[in-house]
């Protein structure tokens, strides 16, 4: 039987992340005196940290201390982290226990940098259930480009014609369809698009629902 994959992005897919680290890049531009930050953090979403770094410059001017900036805001999302914040998604646990039961292979495609998905991972207790993790800072194009979803199914030993990817976010759900892959949308801080619902095979509310989905394609 030729093997099947569901491929990950993380942030607001896995872990309900994404609020925060929108909070987090709020309380970061308050203090530095900053305007119009939310419209673009959730530009962000679904890019690496070089493609942000160009857009934060970009909108507050080469001038700009980014790293600096940046130092603030992880400080205030990593505080929110260890103080227990950092919750699921709804249907996570249940959706991979599904797909490992079904003999599906399991794989993440996340703009985050390694080490902060693998201790993320790590300590929400499921980085087992992932047969491959790639992740944004083992390559040089980010999403909405399709590189990160073709090494990801590369790394599984799949096509991407026989891969579904779970995204959130335009830029994933731009990446995942370039790609090849069916691209499921969940949406979580950014609503569907007439875009969106012509690059998605289907749009669904949440994971379970994505469950319900895949239980007709075993």
């Amino acid at each position: 039987m030729n093997k099947r994959a569901v491929i990950f992005d993380m942030d607001g897919v896995i872990l309900d992340s994404e609020i925060l680290v929108l909070e987090s890049w709020k309380q970061a531009a308050e203090e530095w005196g900053l305007s119009g930050i939310e419209p673009l953090a959730k530009r962000c979403l679904g890019i690496n940290a070089v493609v942000t770094r160009e857009l934060f410059l970009e909108t507050y001017g080469a001038d700009l201390d980014y790293e600096g900036l940046k130092s603030v805001m992880r400080t205030a999302y990593w505080k929110a982290v260890d103080s227990g914040k950092l919750k699921f998604k709804p249907g996570v646990k249940e959706l991979l226990k599904f797909l490992k039961a079904n003999d599906f292979l399991i794989g993440l495609a996340s703009s985050t940098q390694e080490d902060t998905v693998r201790r993320e991972l790590t300590m929400m207790g499921v980085i087992d259930f992932f047969d491959h993790v790639t992740c944004g800072d083992m390559l040089k194009k980010s999403k909405p480009e399709p590189d990160i979803y073709l090494m990801a199914c590369d790394g599984l030993g799949i096509v991407p014609q026989s891969s579904f990817a779970i995204e959130d976010s335009y830029n994933g759900i731009r990446s995942a369809s370039r790609a090849g892959l069916s691209a499921i949308m969940v949406p979580d801080l950014v609503p569907p698009t007439e875009e969106m619902e012509r690059l998605s095979c289907v749009i669904l509310p949440s994971l379970f629902d994505v469950m319900e989905y895949l239980k007709q394609k075993v």
